[in-house]
């Protein structure tokens, strides 16, 4: 029996199409991979904007136990109630307004090791004017010493892949593991930096193929063309593409010893 915490996160998932492929995938992904824990980012999975209450039952009777989310996460309104509960699986950016809705992070066990996963938000070519995520991140890890803990988790949901490396680099050491979410493109940069924090710069996305980023194509495209507003909404049939990366942490040192992407096709 492996001694370490297997876990897999899986990226961000985007709309009915991203959850139906969840909920095909992962009970056989948690048996085939002998899965401790399984993450999620959930910030586009309620139609493509934002959480519900729904949605994040779904998932969590598919076989996910927590959620980070990002930009997107206030983007319903059921879902702004659902982070007020104290149960709330779903946490979001730590480093906007402490006044905003949920939390942060969120500290959780399996079994015997207990974890902390931490969200933040990138500042290099996002809209939202975010706290600097290091600055954050120094602060939390100060009053969450890592001795009380078997693995830190941290994603941050940004654009630049130099930020999330930085970050990382930054890290190394103090956390077990940096995931990027937020671009819904996999990238191929699995690594295990040098005090042995694992990093990888975005875990992709989990939506449908023949479309944008998960989102249908036209509607994109009217905007590329015409420079005109207009609501975009999640591609719903066809080929679903499913991100994920599996993690194996050493719960003792806390370091990240094997990872490796763990990418399906699906079709809806």
């Amino acid at each position: 029996m492996s001694t370490t915490l297997r876990l897999l996160y899986i990226g961000d998932v985007v709309g009915k199409a991203g959850r139906a492929a969840v909920t095909a995938l992962v009970p056989g992904l948690r048996e085939q991979l002998q899965l401790d824990v399984v993450l999620m980012n959930a910030e586009n999975m309620a139609h493509g904007n934002g959480i519900s209450t729904v949605t994040v039952t779904e998932m969590v009777t598919s076989g996910v136990d927590y959620f980070s989310s990002g930009n997107h996460v206030w983007d319903n309104k059921d879902g702004v109630q659902y982070l007020h509960r104290s149960d709330a699986k779903v946490i979001r950016p730590a480093n906007l307004p402490p006044t905003n809705p949920g939390k942060g992070w969120i500290e959780f066990e399996i079994g015997s090791k207990r974890v902390l996963l931490i969200n933040v938000l990138g500042q290099v070519f996002m809209p939202q004017q975010a706290d600097n995520p290091f600055h954050c991140l120094d602060a939390i890890l100060q009053t969450h010493p890592a001795k009380n803990y078997h693995a830190i988790i941290v994603d941050i949901h940004a654009e630049a892949t130099s930020e999330k490396q930085a970050l990382a680099q930054y890290l190394d050491g103090r956390v077990s593991l940096v995931v990027g979410t937020h671009t819904h493109v996999p990238t191929a940069d699995l690594r295990i930096l040098s005090h042995g924090t694992g990093l990888v710069c975005d875990l992709g996305f989990v939506g449908v193929a023949d479309a944008v980023l998960g989102a249908n194509k036209t509607k994109v495209l009217h905007r590329f063309l015409t420079q005109m507003p207009g609501a975009l909404s999640p591609a719903e049939t066809g080929q679903v593409l499913f991100n994920s990366v599996l993690f194996e942490i050493d719960p003792v040192t806390r370091q990240t010893v094997r990872m490796e992407r763990v990418d399906r096709a699906i079709e809806l």
